[in-house]
């Protein structure tokens, strides 16, 4: 493992960002941990001090985001790692019912959020020669189920960029991963169904999902590789399912 490098992590505040903003803390390394709720991460703080440092960040804005990552204290630069995290889901209809705001929020988040941020850390990676980019998507982005079309392009679009970033980098010595995770048990169902309890809960019922600790594990452990290796992508399941839809669910 590299002790002490400078990890920058989106929508830190929650779920597998709070998880891989600790899980890197644990392994030595400091936390540039973004979010939009930055008073969640006040405890995180608290806990690891001058480890972490909070950013209060809404990748959505390409204006923030440039303004926060090129004024970072010169002893949080540079980045050596990027998680690319930030991300939701919003709406559950079909396409032609769907609230067309919701669209706007998980292009905006998922794909322009991503490039937002990239583009302002990518290139100081390219030039000094070193650097790892590791793009959070979905096993959504290699399917589609109803209801979800355009979560599913989004997720799509973040593993087309990825593929992408990888080749535009080619030579300079940086690496760009993506993980794909399925069922993961955070709030991202909590989201989804805005804030409805109940049906958040049934999307596990009877089954053993994810932790975010478990995403967290592969994210780190990809990080940790070799400088001459890359894990190009990694798709992690929990043992009950088998795709979008593909859920084995044990009765009560």
């Amino acid at each position: 493992m590299s002790p002490g490098r400078v990890v920058l992590v989106t929508g830190a505040s929650s779920g597998i960002g709070r998880a891989c903003a600790e899980a890197f803390l644990a392994g030595g390394d400091r936390v540039v941990a973004a979010a939009r709720r930055t008073e969640r991460l006040a405890d995180l703080r608290a806990r690891h001090g001058d480890a972490v440092l909070p950013l209060t960040l809404d990748v959505r804005d390409r204006a923030q985001v440039s303004a926060a990552l090129t004024s970072l204290p010169a002893e949080w630069t540079p980045v050596d790692v990027l998680v690319n995290n930030a991300g939701l889901a919003a709406g559950r209809g079909p396409i032609h019912t769907d609230d067309p705001d919701d669209w706007d929020r998980m292009l905006d988040t998922n794909v322009r959020g991503l490039l937002n941020v990239s583009a302002c850390v990518l290139p100081g990676m390219v030039e000094r020669g070193a650097g790892h980019v590791i793009n959070i998507g979905s096993n959504a982005g290699r399917e589609v189920y109803p209801g979800g079309a355009v979560y599913c392009a989004t997720k799509a679009a973040v593993e087309r960029i990825t593929r992408g970033m990888r080749m535009d980098v080619l030579g300079s010595g940086v690496r760009v991963s993506q993980v794909d995770p399925g069922m993961v048990e955070t709030e991202f169902s909590l989201v989804r169904f805005a804030g409805e309890e109940a049906p958040a809960r049934a999307v596990y019922e009877g089954m053993t999902p994810l932790a975010a600790e478990d995403v967290a594990d592969v994210v780190t452990w990809i990080a940790d590789r070799p400088p001459h290796v890359v894990v190009a992508d990694v798709l992690v399941y929990p043992v009950d399912q088998a795709g979008s839809g593909r859920v084995a669910r044990r009765g009560s």
